[in-house]
């Protein structure tokens, strides 16, 4: 028995023969390490190009956002043009303006939530202050102090409420 023990013998693929010589192996060393950089290289440029398309789509995503808000800017432009008019029809501009931002909002996905009367709910609203509020439930909106925008998953802000607190 010898102390030296034999590495297990490699198995090969059906209907190969070994290689004979030193010469075929490094052939195949050579052909495997070229596939193995091309793949890598492909991984890399995989890469490269979808950081490039997240960013393009970014980017074209941010455009339309922002021409969203053009007709507002436009009527604010157009607003402060007649600034010396009736102020009557100054504040029937500002709140058409006010209209129109609140319709972009909600077509960006973020509509408007400024509802009184409702239930407290934390993960829609934002406790401004705790009010006596006799004959209203404890825990009922009573005053919206800030409209909040968006829903559930998307939301930008909170709405800013006024809550009636339990009798004392």
């Amino acid at each position: 028995m010898t102390s030296a023990r034999r590495p297990p013998p490699v198995e090969q693929p059906a209907g190969a023969e070994p290689p004979d010589e030193p010469a075929a192996l490094a052939d195949r060393i050579e052909e495997v390490t070229a596939r193995w950089r091309q793949a890598l290289a492909d991984l890399d440029n995989q890469r490269k190009r979808c950081a490039r398309e997240v960013e393009q789509e970014r980017e074209a995503e941010r455009a339309r956002a922002a021409a969203a808000w053009l007709p507002v800017l436009d009527h604010l432009e157009l607003a402060l043009a007649h600034a010396g008019a009736d102020p009557e029809s100054i504040l029937t501009g500002v709140r058409a303006v006010r209209d129109q931002a609140v319709d972009v909002l909600a077509r960006l996905g973020y509509p408007r939530h400024d509802e009184v009367g409702v239930p407290f709910d934390p993960a829609r609203h934002d406790v401004v202050s705790l009010v006596d509020e006799p004959g209203k439930p404890p825990g009922t909106v009573v005053a919206v102090v800030r409209p909040g925008y968006g829903d559930a998953g998307r939301q930008l802000r909170p709405v800013g409420v006024a809550v009636s607190k339990p009798s004392e």
